[in-house]
């Protein structure tokens, strides 16, 4: 078992994106971060990024950063993660579920069937492999108490955002948020899922090379990923937490809540106006 004291946090598919973004700002929060995902090598994949440069960064930012290969498809190579973490750490504080398949045709226009039907594989590795990696941390959560699961999610769960299958996917994974949220509050340990805005990722950066006339006017009000990181890192921190448990929370708010700025000094707008606003669980409970 690791004689390190400090917090212990994953956060699922961080090769690159929002999710390298996040284990980032969690390492200068100082949290051992473990960083998932399938590029280990990189040029390997179209997007630059690898696990090993995201826990190296992590290490950069003042945490430990520990890489893991996982292809979150993969119930055995799940359940074996959090056995490591088990083992090596005894602990998990935070688990940010932020694995997803984003397939290229995901900004393509047209309708969902005149798309390729692989736009559907965000349900397997977005929707059911957050079930998957929650199922296997709530037990070493439950065990110390005062943990999050975090669920990155988008205005997409309201409005019409890429289509039904990404829609789909962030709406159920608000749903998760809340009732996991019930599961888990009598444990301690809060579920929430995060609203993000527009992303400055390797992926938004491309889409901007292909398509300027498209995303330049929306990404004038982006928020880099390590913003969202700092707002979870605040959230875990907050000794209220528990009161938000369950909720689905709009990033840009709490960043205003915590006094959290982005890059610049910059405060990222709230899109609720514009996009929608959270759906409020009924509080009826059946067993």
């Amino acid at each position: 078992m690791s004689n390190d004291n400090r917090k212990v946090a994953v956060v699922t598919g961080a090769s690159r994106g929002a999710g390298a973004g996040i284990a980032r700002a969690l390492g200068a929060a100082g949290y051992a971060v473990y960083v998932t995902g399938r590029t280990t090598v990189e040029g390997s994949a179209p997007l630059p990024g690898t696990i090993g440069g995201t826990a190296r960064a992590i290490d950069e930012a003042g945490g430990r950063g520990i890489a893991v290969a996982v292809d979150h498809r993969d119930d055995s190579a799940v359940k074996a993660l959090f056995g490591q973490i088990e083992r090596d750490e005894g602990r998990l504080d935070i688990l940010v579920n932020n694995a997803a398949i984003i397939d290229d045709a995901l900004i393509q226009p047209g309708g969902f069937w005149e798309r390729p039907l692989s736009l559907v594989d965000i349900l397997d590795v977005g929707l059911r492999s957050g079930y998957v990696a929650s199922f296997h941390a709530a037990p070493l959560m439950i065990r110390t108490g005062g943990g999050l699961i975090a669920f990155t999610s988008s205005f997409g769960s309201a409005c019409y955002m890429h289509g039904p299958a990404y829609g789909a996917q962030k709406a159920g994974v608000d749903k998760f948020a809340a009732d996991m949220g019930v599961d888990l509050k009598e444990a301690d340990v809060a579920a929430v899922s995060i609203w993000m805005g527009p992303l400055k990722t390797e992926r938004t950066d491309k889409a901007i090379a292909e398509r300027p006339d498209q995303y330049e006017a929306i990404m004038a009000n982006a928020e880099t990923p390590e913003f969202t990181g700092r707002v979870i890192a605040a959230i875990h921190a907050d000794p209220d937490r528990m009161a938000l448990t369950g909720q689905t929370l709009i990033g840009a708010e709490m960043g205003e809540r915590y006094g959290i700025v982005d890059a610049g000094d910059k405060q990222p707008p709230s899109f609720r106006a514009m996009l929608g606003e959270p759906r409020i669980p009924h509080p009826a409970i059946v067993r």
